[in-house]
């Protein structure tokens, strides 16, 4: 699981990237408004590909360069058939009073 506190708000997504099954927990957080309304989302490290933090619907993906840019042109490439694959996202809530926390799927 891929968790992120954005801004005070804690999110959770499933830790395995859906498209090339590498480690979407670390993957970046992306706050830029140009990836659209559905923000946070994260990238994934491999095939660059982002999932929204909210919803794990998949969008665009991060320009990376370098080594980055070009390990992420061959998982792209290598993951052609799972590009449209969405990441499971789950709610998290917060007990004031205890400090629990809790975890549910959306």
């Amino acid at each position: 699981m891929a968790c992120a506190n954005v801004d005070g708000k804690f999110y959770a997504i499933e830790g395995t990237c859906p498209r090339c099954g590498f480690d979407l927990y670390k993957g970046t957080v992306v706050t830029d408004e140009a990836f659209g309304p559905d923000l946070p989302r994260v990238a994934c490290p491999t095939c660059s590909t982002t999932f929204s933090l909210r919803t794990g619907k998949h969008g665009p993906a991060l320009k990376r360069t370098g080594l980055a840019g070009f390990v992420g042109g061959l998982a792209k490439t290598a993951t052609s058939n799972d590009a449209s694959k969405d990441a499971k996202a789950f709610g998290i809530t917060r007990d004031e009073e205890t400090g629990q926390v809790f975890c549910k799927e959306t």
